[in-house]
């Protein structure tokens, strides 16, 4: 499939109703208003198409972004590339859920993250915080360095609550992945996460969110849900 006869399918998926969510959470116009779910035929047929992913990522249509993220081959992914496309992640949904994803899937990701964190800039900040919750939540706990994983949850201890609004969600949900995906420092994010206490994070027009990532360990591990990994990272 090239790229205009992809174009008329995600449009042909498009709804109103879907549209007008992803327009509330901070999407913009162009986009068709596709769900996620109904872009996963299409996918199976293309599979992996890095050219076409480009081609799709570039139209700034929000949707055509997101299947770009499902198609990407992001072994074939620079970290130049990875810059290109957070810059023109322009809210949340595809800094932390397309890029962030992406960028898990690769052996630069932590190099890459690690650069994102300490911008300064809320999506990217959101994204690379994003990007370790998908490494640890899918990866075993050997791959990583568990006093470099303590030392960030320092880190959010001592600046979340001056953190900008989504860079704040993702330092969040950090510390619940910490505590339910990487057993070595379980204890430690459940002490980190009762000393940050409620979160605020405010969400534009609507009312703000209060995330309290203690009570969400809390309940995960009454589920039996301590020490779990996701089979794949992307759908």
């Amino acid at each position: 499939m090239d790229f205009e006869m992809v174009m008329q399918e995600l449009e042909a998926l498009g709804k109103e109703r879907i549209k007008k969510t992803y327009l509330n959470n901070g999407a913009h116009e162009p986009l068709f208003g596709v769900a996620t779910g109904a872009m996963k035929p299409l996918a199976k047929k293309i599979k992996k198409n890095q050219p076409l992913a480009e081609q799709l990522y570039a139209t700034g249509n929000y949707d055509a972004m997101y299947f770009a993220g499902i198609i990407a081959d992001p072994m074939k992914m620079t970290e130049a590339d990875f810059d290109r496309w957070i810059d023109a992640a322009y809210f949340y949904m595809l800094s932390d859920y397309v890029v962030a994803v992406t960028l898990a899937e690769t052996d630069i990701a932590q190099v890459v993250a690690d650069k994102w964190i300490a911008s300064g800039e809320e999506l990217r900040m959101s994204a690379g915080w994003s990007c370790y919750c998908w490494l640890l939540g899918n990866r075993p706990d050997d791959e990583f360095s568990t006093s470099k994983i303590a030392s960030m949850l320092d880190q959010v201890e001592k600046t979340i609550h001056d953190s900008p609004d989504r860079t704040k969600s993702a330092m969040n949900n950090f510390i619940y992945t910490v505590g339910i995906s990487f057993l070595p420092l379980h204890e430690k994010a459940l002490e980190t996460a009762k000393a940050v206490g409620p979160v605020e994070v405010r969400r534009g027009k609507k009312k703000s969110s209060i995330l309290i990532a203690s009570e969400n360990i809390q309940k995960d591990i009454d589920r039996g849900q301590l020490g779990f990994k996701r089979k794949y990272v992307r759908c």
